[in-house]
């Protein structure tokens, strides 16, 4: 088995040893148990993640790209943090991409095989053209999956630089990976289930990964989504919230700042706090590079105390 089950992931929880004789509750409080190592296995590596946060930061400011590459589980979360951010941080939807082994029928239904293939995710980094402004994060809780490493030395060889994510410190991905994040949680409380506390611990780094770029580059004032798109009803009532949070206005001067701008929140944030119309609030983004602050700061317009 090529040293798979010497995989701290694949050992034996001698805590769930008997889980098959628990009652509901003690199975929900050993889950609960053990998901919180998570939290600690992430704190162990703040230092890497904050490696990966630049890397991404850099990629953005060069008009790159952040693409996942995953199997399974680890697939399947790249593909939900990529498709959070349009939504989140009103980027373009090429800007982060989630590449899943099997393709989007994986997204629902397992396709086991996929992951052993290293030559289709080499073949999915080049059709994507991954490049030298580009950064790839694999994701693979082992660190051995084939196809997230055939994608991440595709990636390197094209000049991008690659970010992995195992719950393995020692694994094949390390060679391959120019910063490697592993939050080893430790074997699963059903043995070999990679969905539960690798899982978890993925999820909480690509939140901090993406989350923490799109924070260095102007995507967030203060704590708040300034730059989100409000596509529904609910949208629409948290970009007025966050315009009178941030400016101290009324919701009627929200509204209309909103209204003004075709509900650009960023844009709105600066009109009542600059006096400006909407053209020239979004003349002060662009020379700020969309930073609300700097753009406020300026103006000479203090943006604290609120």
């Amino acid at each position: 088995m090529d040293g798979l089950f010497d995989l701290k992931t694949e050992s034996n929880n001698q805590a769930s040893v008997n889980i098959d004789c628990m009652s509901p509750l003690e199975i929900a409080q050993l889950m609960n148990y053990e998901d919180a190592r998570c939290i600690s296995a992430v704190e162990k590596e703040t230092e890497q993640i904050a490696q990966g946060i630049s890397l991404i930061e850099c990629a953005f400011r060069k008009g790159g790209r952040l693409l996942y590459f995953g199997c399974g589980t680890s697939g399947r979360l790249g593909v939900l943090d990529a498709s959070e951010c349009p939504p989140t941080f009103g980027t373009p939807p090429e800007m982060v991409l989630g590449i899943i082994a099997g393709g989007d029928t994986a997204l629902r239904h397992a396709v086991e095989n996929a992951e052993d293939d290293a030559a289709d995710g080499e073949a999915q980094a080049a059709k994507l053209q991954v490049g030298s402004s580009d950064v790839v994060v694999g994701i693979s809780a082992s660190g051995r999956s084939p196809f997230v490493l055939g994608a991440m030395r595709g990636a390197r060889r094209a000049g991008a630089a690659t970010i992995g994510l195992s719950n393995n410190r020692r694994c094949e991905m390390g060679a391959v990976a120019d910063v490697l994040i592993a939050p080893e949680v430790g074997p699963e409380v059903v043995q070999g289930s990679t969905r539960l506390k690798a899982g978890t611990a993925q999820k909480m780094v690509l939140n901090m990964l993406s989350t923490g770029a799109m924070i260095r580059i102007g995507k967030v004032y203060r704590n708040m989504m300034v730059d989100m798109v409000p596509t529904n009803q609910k949208l629409h009532i948290r970009a007025v919230r966050l315009v009178q949070q941030s400016t101290g206005c009324t919701e009627q001067e929200a509204l209309q700042a909103l209204e003004g701008c075709g509900y650009h929140v960023k844009t709105a944030i600066i009109m009542i706090l600059t006096g400006q119309n909407a053209q020239e609030s979004r003349e002060l983004l662009r020379a700020s590079d969309g930073y609300v602050r700097r753009a406020l700061e300026q103006e000479g317009v203090s943006s604290t105390g609120l």
